[in-house]
């Protein structure tokens, strides 16, 4: 049974058809009663199928459309689903536009007036309030091209100019347009994706969309429309309400009429109110000109068939149809009620339908049904039927004989809806730009220290051209670097942007600061290999394989696992059923799940019988975990217990001694735990959550307890991606960089310090139940803030935090707040370090632009960890009035509310202290006087040294003389013209990224798709372009070989062989190639030696070479 039977069903049930009947009556009033959760879902669809008509869906509220949206996308098909939103937060404030929204309206009113067939709108009450363009005016503001036409680029050019669109180099949003040559980019506010029209003279040859990230072609266009942006609220242009716009066949149906009207009427009211602050002096459109009320739409909408779905209807209705459904019942997680009630419905003729999120869902179910009852599980999986796909809410249809259910309701998770947006891109370019480098900025060169970077320069080589980055270092000494040796420099990474020290070329102090970087590193890094290296050798306890309670565990966790989460659980659970002790590292950002992964490996060390020993750094953590840990566990056979210094002797001592006789399973607690009268009766897993913030005793009594125990250690701190392979060499790794599936992304917003705005969110805050964070980071004026929130809001409860109360009043004061005892608390930053109150879903915080990134986010975190939405206010002075570091970050901030995607920025600033704390404190020094990449450069060096000389049996398997690479940097100097030229690629800093990521290729396949973008962007490559490519194979080659430096000049090819004569190359495999090749090619080539400054050198030179194409033919001779 699919869900097409499902379909079916409703599709030929006899209601559906006198529905659709009764619509075929213009002007119909019509009243559907009783219809629950999905099953609108399903009937409307039926009658969107039969009656060929226009839908339009008006919902209570966002959520809930996009709910529905998502069940109608899924049983319709996306193409025939629109959803149509507000286009912004409040009315009159013109800049809170939100122009994906503007994007998803104008491609709503674009499908109508093309007439293509009927579609279903989905909407909600503050969509309908704003009214918009009429279609004339649409006509009048769209330009349409087709392939073929004859059009000047110039007339295009105009045109966007008057439509207001902006020139600029690379399109990344909508009303932006580019021309490079004979390409034309244009972002119209009526597609996802921006266009690019190719012309061949006066003729337009190809259009295809194209993805912003990549700027790379999706798909082939045969005509398109290009749409300025209508939602622009200053133009003057003539207005109607959404319902004039709409062809009159539509059918409206309405969830809540009386909910609808009130808030049209509300929302105008407040626009009243909005308009009449306006300064007179600029003229505004009126509101009844901009906006639509109750009287309008009521009026207006007489003329349409009206479908109403409240009890009590507002129009006068010619028929009402009842439904008889009932809601999905709630099991609450208990499995055995949800077999009996599935086996009741099938015993009572109704058939069963589970829908699942994903196939893994969709398994355990069958998992889970079959350990409940083993004997008939034949006959349970008759009796319902899985569905992959995900609905918004089951239901029981009582006519047809139908139960839905879906997972999510009953593992009680949170479900997610999606809303396209086609802005989420934009987001990844930040990133790129925050590497890209701009003329001034440090760069650290591998071979010359610190100087300034000078931009692309053209030289001229032998009277060709050539293109070089010029660096600038103290005294004005110039140093050219070849396009071929990008890899040697980096952008200058420190700390908090303090200006670095300038090198002087050819002095010592480089150099000598390098070694000592190295011996360092190398030093640290020795004995983190060799503690891994005497850890492989121990034994320890090896655990059972999961049993049907692991399971169990598992699926009732009540939000979807990420990818990361699942390859970390699988991770812990391999190196625990390995014979020797695990130590494995997880990392991943605030909120991201380590817990759970940890809350899995201490059940599974429980479940093989042995108990497991949770060490958190600070005391509110302690009962924190405790918490978090009782209640995950609570229908299992665990006890938890927990120690810190606020439990009283008496409790205390009863815990120690349930630990010595075993009947506690799980400890956790402070640094307590490695007390000498801590005894366990059989510890099996150590788990030490946020390691970085113990100190050296602790870690070294942990030591002695964990000896041979697994220990599973946790951290927020991120580590860096470039380390973590060369730390993989000295400890498991595992990573989680995948925010959870559904979490909202916290709304962000930068606001002055405005007593109305606290009021009125702490007001709603505590209206939906919650709690809210203030921080204001000085105890000075700490409590006439609090006063100050008393007197805004009497009826809230409020808590004031800080570092310097008592240790037992604070502790009090976090766990009254974590129980809900109040509503506000007034705190000082004290709160950054993971207190989670899934309850508190607004923060404050107070002069903003004095915290750095990192401590931000960390902030932000504490809020929006359940399926709330929620808010964060950076409360900041006006821009004027901060530094130029503070405005960028607060903007920052501002742009990035999704999660793990902005942070990337705050990322590099934690990942410099990330790779202090892991390779000891002082190590922050060396970043800061050489750069964080070089500093990875240097690390990766020290580590492979290690493992070819001191750990050489360890990593016996990396190292094989004859697979071994000994090539690790290839110089190629030549007089061949390699480059991109200007009149290709004009923009400097695009033409710098590009050959930046082309050093980065590894392989053919890459290449060729490189190739096809340059050619997609910016057309045909010309010949320099195609020899600069050649040139990178012709390196790959001379890297296997073992050739070491290429120079291509006056028609000669010269390699030079490894220069270290000890080298193992020379007993290689690779050398004996080479000799044969030499031996049976003397007609085109030599190898001789020859004295050079560096000593003696080993040379292969072919004679002839006039073209970049025919060194390539050489280097291919040679590699087969």
């Amino acid at each position: 049974m699919s869900q097409n039977s499902l379909y079916n069903s409703y599709f030929h049930s006899a209601k559906v058809k006198q529905i659709a009947e009764s619509l075929e009556n213009p002007l119909a009033k019509i009243q559907l009663k009783g219809l629950l959760g999905s099953s609108l879902s399903f009937v409307f669809q039926a009658v969107f199928k039969k009656s060929e008509k226009p839908f339009l869906l008006i919902l209570n509220e966002k959520e809930e459309a996009a709910y529905y949206l998502n069940d109608l996308e899924q049983m319709i098909g996306a193409n025939d689903v629109l959803f149509y939103p507000s286009s912004y937060r409040r009315p009159y404030q013109i800049e809170e536009t939100d122009n994906a929204n503007v994007l998803l309206r104008s491609e709503v009113l674009n499908r109508i007036n093309s007439r293509k067939k009927p579609a279903v709108i989905v909407t909600y009450p503050e969509a309908l309030f704003e009214k918009v363009v009429t279609r004339k005016e649409l006509d009048k503001n769209t330009l349409k091209v087709a392939v073929g036409d004859n059009v000047s680029i110039d007339f295009i050019n105009e045109v966007l100019f008057e439509y207001e669109f902006k020139r600029v180099d690379f399109i990344t949003e909508p009303g932006e347009f580019s021309v490079r040559g004979g390409i034309l980019d244009v972002f119209s506010f009526s597609n996802d994706n921006p266009y690019r029209i190719e012309f061949f003279g006066n003729e337009v040859d190809s259009i295809r969309t194209f993805d912003v990230a990549t700027q790379l072609s999706v798909e082939k266009q045969t005509k398109i429309t290009i749409i300025p942006n209508l939602e622009n609220k200053f133009i003057k242009e003539n207005r109607e309400s959404f319902l004039d716009y709409i062809s009159d066949k539509t059918v409206l149906c309405i969830e809540n009429t009386e909910f609808l009207t009130s808030q049209l009427d509300k929302l105008f009211g407040k626009a009243i109110e909005t308009f009449d602050k306006l300064s007179k002096d600029v003229k505004h459109a009126s509101p009844e000109h901009l906006f639509l009320n109750q009287e309008g739409f009521l009026r207006k909408a007489l003329d349409f068939s009206i479908v109403e779905l409240s009890n009590k209807p507002l129009f006068k209705t010619t028929k009402t149809f009842e439904f008889h459904i009932q809601p999905q019942p709630s099991f609450n997680k208990q499995f055995d009620l949800l077999l009996n009630n599935l086996s009741d419905n099938h015993f009572n003729g109704y058939t069963n339908y589970l829908y699942c999120a994903n196939e893994g869902q969709a398994n355990r179910f069958h998992d889970i049904f079959e350990s409940l009852d083993e004997e008939n599980h034949e006959n349970i999986r008759k009796q319902y039927h899985t569905i992959v796909s995900s609905l918004y809410q089951g239901f029981i249809d009582e006519e047809n004989q139908i139960a839905c259910y879906t997972d999510h309701q009953i593992f009680e998770r949170y479900h997610k809806f999606s809303i396209k947006n086609g802005y989420s891109k934009k987001q990844t370019l930040t990133l790129k730009e925050l590497n890209s480098l701009s003329v001034g900025d440090y760069v650290t060169h591998i071979d010359h220290g610190i100087g300034k970077f000078g931009g692309l320069q053209k030289i001229q080589v032998e009277g060709k051209t050539q293109e070089a980055i010029k660096l600038v270092y103290a005294d004005n000494d110039i140093v050219y670097v070849s396009i071929h040796s990008l890899h040697k420099i980096s952008k200058y990474n420190g700390k908090d942007g303090t200006p670095p020290k300038i090198y002087k070329l050819g002095s010592n102090a480089w150099k000598v600061l390098k070694q000592k970087t190295k011996a360092r590193v190398k030093h640290i890094a020795f004995n983190l290999i060799q503690l891994y290296a005497k850890r492989r050798l121990e034994k320890g306890f090896q655990f059972a394989p999961d049993s049907y309670l692991q399971k169990e565990l598992e699926s009732s966790f009540i939000y979807e696992d990420t990818p990361d989460q699942i390859t970390a659980t699988q991770d812990v659970k391999a190196d625990m059923e390995k014979d020797r002790p695990m130590d494995r590292l997880v990392c991943g950002d605030v909120g991201f799940g380590k817990t759970e992964v940890a809350i899995r490996a201490a059940f599974k060390a429980v479940d093989n019988s042995k108990q497991v020993a949770v060490l958190v750094p600070t005391t509110i953590l302690a009962y924190q975990h405790y918490r978090t840990f009782s209640e995950r566990l609570k229908d299992m056979p665990v006890k938890v217990g927990y120690l810190n210094r606020f439990r009283t002797a008496k409790q205390k001592a009863q815990t120690l001694e349930e630990l010595a006789s075993g009947k506690l399973d799980i400890i956790i607690g402070t640094h307590q735990l490695v007390n000498k009268n801590v005894q366990f009766k059989d510890l099996g897993l150590l788990i030490v959550d946020e390691e970085q913030k113990f100190g050296v005793n602790v870690k070294d009594k942990l030591k002695t307890i964990a000896a041979n125990v697994d220990t599973l250690t946790l951290t927020a701190t991120p580590i860096p991606r470039t380390l973590q392979f060369s730390l993989m060499a000295a400890r498991d790794l595992s990573v989680i960089t995948t925010p959870p599936p559904n979490r909202y992304p916290i709304e962000s917003q930068v606001v002055g310090f405005n007593e109305e705005l606290i009021r009125d969110a702490i007001s709603y805050e505590i209206q939906r139940n919650g709690q809210v964070f203030f921080i204001n980071n000085r105890i000075e004026n700490i409590k006439e803030i609090a006063g100050m929130i008393q007197r805004l809001v009497p009826d809230a409860r409020v808590g004031i935090g800080h570092g310097q109360m008592e240790g037992t009043k604070l502790e009090e004061l976090m766990l009254g707040f974590m129980n809900g005892d109040f509503d506000v608390l007034v705190a000082t930053t004290i709160i950054e370090s993971g207190l989670d109150v899934p309850n508190a879903n607004t923060i404050f915080i107070n002069n903003a632009n004095n915290f750095g990134l990192s401590d931000l986010h960390q902030m932000r975190g504490r809020v929006g960890r359940s399926n709330k939405k929620a808010f964060c206010y950076f409360i900041c002075p006006p821009y004027s009035a901060m530094t130029e570091d503070a405005r960028k970050r607060i903007q920052a901030l501002e742009q990035f509310s999704e999660l793990g995607s902005g942070f990337n920025i705050a990322m590099k600033d934690l990942e410099i202290r990330g790779a202090g704390d892991l390779l000891g404190g002082e190590q922050s020094g060396f970043i800061n006087e050489i750069g964080f990449e070089t500093y990875q450069k240097i690390m990766n060096e020290a580590i492979e040294e290690l493992k070819e000389n001191e750990f050489k049996e360890l990593y016996e398997s990396d190292t094989d003389i004859d697979t071994k690479e000994y090539v690790k940097d290839l110089q190629i100097d030549t007089d061949f013209e390699l480059l991109f030229p200007d009149e290709y690629i004009n923009n400097i800093s695009e033409r710098l990224n590009l050959y930046n990521e082309l050093g980065n290729i590894k392989n053919e396949e890459e290449l060729i798709a490189y190739e096809n973008k340059l050619i997609d962007r910016f057309g045909p490559l010309p010949k320099e372009a195609k020899a600069l490519l050649n040139s990178i194979r012709i390196k790959w080659i001379a890297t296997q070989v073992g050739i070491e430096k290429i120079v291509m000049k006056q028609g000669k090819l010269i390699g030079y062989f490894v220069s270290d004569q000890q080298s193992e190359y020379y007993n290689s495999k690779q050398f004996r190639h080479m000799l044969q090749f030499v031996q049976q090619h003397g007609n085109i080539c030599k190898m001789k030696e020859k004295e050079t400054k560096n000593g003696l050198r080993l040379l292969l030179t072919f004679e002839n070479v006039k073209s970049i194409s025919r060194a390539l033919e050489y280097m291919e001779l040679m590699k087969k």
